[in-house]
């Protein structure tokens, strides 16, 4: 890793992404050292490229709580007084729903060590990203009709995305990098979603245990928001009702409920070790990557506590493949070949896409 490649990633976070210039005072939140989630020395890199971009900084360490969606008051009061505040801590994450947080304008960073921040996905324009999502947006929106399948048999399809009436962002969170598109809602969808290797959570309370591991893929059926039913191995399908069960009952959600799904738009986007090494990290991080598409189930809002993921998808939206079998074709949404143009940065991506997502031995999701 380069020192300049390095700094651009910086620089891409705090001037595109964050908007940021000399003068300004930003609050950097970093969980305790050794928790092995953000890399212990990426907070530096970065408070030490704002120095130099004349940034004000501010770092503080904000204890992680598992189960927590609330902030500390000194660590609130701090966002208060701050131009932007940049979350290097789960913390952020467990607060992107929080309307309350809208108004102080932090950021989230799913760049968790300094070579995801000096990589292409790190790197490549936040602005051109942003541009992609809102092009999507537009098309989902105004679809006839959705479709999705995978190589392990997943189907399901529905009209186009009927996203809340309001245009507000997704989240109330600065995303950086900007790597998934507004949820789409899962009322009007049906079929069926193969799900192999494990479920997950989803980042929003951190439970034990937080992945349970299947043998076999299952199929997990589905109408509008409605989970009906597990057909698979019968200790996998027992296995997965049981852990569905245990969460909804932990937290006094409605186990058998799905609010919507999205998929990844970044091919910068990278996990290099198996996703069972550790869920956590895999799942706060990976999603980005267009080989990869997530249902927000086991509650009745976004983000749910259990996360259904698919490899490799392909959505078709009115006919055409914008995903095919885990390749994000941009050029193929209106004004995506236009963004292509004008970020090369962001074509040189899409021409050499990440493939590794957290893939076990045998290239397919794995629980062990």
């Amino acid at each position: 890793m380069s020192e300049d490649r390095l700094r651009a990633g910086a620089e891409n976070l705090l001037r595109n992404c964050g908007g940021l210039s000399a003068g300004d005072h930003l609050l950097i939140v970093q969980e305790e050292a050794g928790h092995g989630y953000y890399s212990d020395d990426l907070a530096a890199e970065i408070a030490g490229c704002a120095k130099t971009m004349g940034v004000e900084t501010d770092l503080r360490t904000a204890p992680f709580d598992p189960i927590g969606s609330t902030l500390p008051a000194s660590i609130q009061s701090a966002m208060a007084t701050a131009d932007r505040t940049l979350f290097l801590s789960r913390c952020g994450d467990q607060i992107r729903f929080s309307e309350e947080m809208r108004r102080t304008r932090p950021i989230v960073a799913y760049v968790l060590d300094t070579e995801m921040l000096a990589s292409a996905f790190g790197r490549a324009h936040y602005d051109g990203f942003v541009e992609i999502k809102e092009r999507l947006y537009s098309l989902l929106a105004n679809a006839r009709e959705i479709g999705v399948t995978c190589p392990l048999g997943t189907n399901f399809s529905g009209p186009g995305a009927a996203f809340p009436d309001k245009r507000i962002s997704d989240v109330a969170i600065t995303r950086f990098p900007m790597s998934v598109f507004a949820p789409v809602p899962a009322a009007g969808f049906s079929g069926v979603i193969v799900q192999d290797g494990f479920l997950v959570g989803t980042g929003s309370r951190f439970y034990q245990p937080y992945g349970c591991h299947l043998d076999s893929p299952i199929e997990i059926h589905f109408k509008d928001t409605v989970l009906e039913g597990f057909e698979g191995a019968p200790e996998d399908v027992r296995r997965a009702m049981a852990h569905f069960h245990n969460v909804g009952k932990r937290f006094g959600l409605n186990p058998m409920t799905v609010h919507s799904w999205h998929a990844g738009i970044h091919p910068g986007c990278f996990y290099t070790r198996p996703a069972a090494e550790n869920f956590e990290r895999w799942s706060g991080s990976a999603f980005g990557n267009p080989r990869l598409l997530h249902f927000h189930t086991c509650g009745n809002t976004a983000p749910g506590e259990i996360s259904l993921n698919v490899l490799d998808p392909t959505i078709e939206v009115d006919g055409v493949k914008i995903w095919d079998a885990g390749v994000f074709h941009v050029s193929r949404v209106p004004g995506g070949a236009e963004i292509l143009e004008r970020y090369p940065c962001i074509r040189a991506v899409f021409e050499n896409p990440e493939k590794q997502v957290g893939q076990g031995p045998t290239g397919r999701l794995s629980g062990v």
